[in-house]
């Protein structure tokens, strides 16, 4: 594939999609508004699962499922190239009552996903015991690890990173994109890839008709103990408590529809506090060691677009992956490279086009 490609977004998924597209060929440049994964991305728990999974539409665990089984083999491939580690673990998820059992069950045995009643200890007491539905399978990666592997990965495959570059305006002839124009000048190449999360409609503008990707806030605690308090994810009510091999344990998230607003509030604070000491009473005892928010791109029912725009033919789309940015961040690279280069897909990868498709429709587009 000897193109030229530019990636607008160094976001988890704008990251995955370059080093794909520089695995088959393309000269890659990616331009990123900010800092390297430093929004959505570098916020989120990296557990790669949907929280419930039985709560979500086959296309998100279809595309989840599938991009959770590529991890083993590519950060295996990312610590061996680069020397980072992103610390993949199967750590499994234990979810907290109350859960709708039987549905869990059922939609489990359907898709043989191994789950079953389950008890796990915490640091509290050895005769303290958390119950409840332990998905023995789930794992999780650290996400700054894994952007910092896949920044250094791009580099030594020789794509070009620019942060700091704003894209400002777009040309474009009829149904071709002629150029990129941004704070640091103007950019040509043969295809173009919108990765830029929240961002992504407003630099289409116009050519973006009426696709719903916005910002969803969501804030996050840091804690730091001696050893881990758990020995597995815990999820209750959709607040969520991720141990890391080195005793920090992350708590979130809040779902927040404020626009671009980053800022960290005291009442989420809170909130994620008042959940989690339910769970873990020992976090009273516990300074916060840091809170942060991200801004997530939400999409339709967390249903990502990934494919080619309905009117400028060489503009393609990876975004709106909402909450699991990370989890369906190797598969969406690998359907949007086979849409570039008309190779098979792994998956249907129609339902990741349908918020183009229905705005086709809508528009009168043909």
């Amino acid at each position: 594939m000897k193109q030229d490609v530019i990636v607008i977004g160094a976001g988890i998924i704008g990251l995955a999609t370059a080093e794909r597209l520089l695995l088959q060929g393309a000269n890659v440049t990616i331009l990123e508004r900010h800092a390297v994964g430093q929004e959505s991305s570098w916020a989120g728990g990296g557990i790669l699962s949907p929280l419930c999974p039985w709560d979500y539409s086959d296309e998100v665990t279809r595309l989840t499922s599938y991009s959770a089984s590529l991890f083993p083999d590519w950060c295996s491939l990312l610590h061996h190239a680069t020397g980072i580690d992103p610390e993949y673990e199967v750590s499994g998820m234990l979810i907290l009552p109350p859960h709708d059992q039987k549905t869990a069950l059922q939609w489990c045995s359907m898709r043989e996903v191994r789950i079953r009643q389950c008890s796990i200890p915490t640091i509290e007491s050895s005769k303290m015991n958390l119950e409840g539905l332990l998905l023995p399978e789930v794992a999780q990666v650290r996400n700054p690890r894994l952007l910092r592997a896949l920044r250094k990965r791009i580099l030594e495959l020789g794509g070009k990173i620019i942060e700091h570059c704003v894209v400002t305006g777009l040309k474009r002839m009829e149904h071709h994109l002629q150029s990129i124009i941004s704070s640091h000048g103007e950019f040509f190449a043969d295809y173009i890839v919108i990765c830029a999360g929240a961002w992504s409609t407003t630099i289409l503008k116009n050519d973006a008709f009426k696709l719903n990707i916005k910002p969803i806030k969501g804030q996050m605690l840091l804690f730091k103990f001696d050893q881990p308090p758990l020995s597995t994810i815990l999820i209750q009510n959709g607040v969520y408590l991720i141990p890391r091999r080195d005793g920090h344990l992350l708590v979130g998230s809040t779902l927040e529809d404020v626009g671009f607003d980053k800022q960290a509030t005291a009442s989420a604070r809170e909130y994620l506090l008042n959940r989690s000491h339910s769970v873990l009473p020992s976090l009273q005892m516990m300074p916060i060691i840091q809170q942060w928010s991200g801004l997530r791109p939400a999409s339709a029912n967390n249903v990502p677009i990934i494919g080619k725009h309905p009117t400028i033919r060489n503009v393609f789309f990876n975004t709106g992956h909402f909450r699991y940015g990370v989890t369906m961040a190797p598969a969406s690279a690998e359907i949007l490279v086979n849409a570039i280069t008309g190779r098979p897909q792994p998956i249907d990868s129609g339902p990741y086009q349908n918020g183009w498709e229905s705005l086709r429709s809508a528009s009168g587009i043909s």
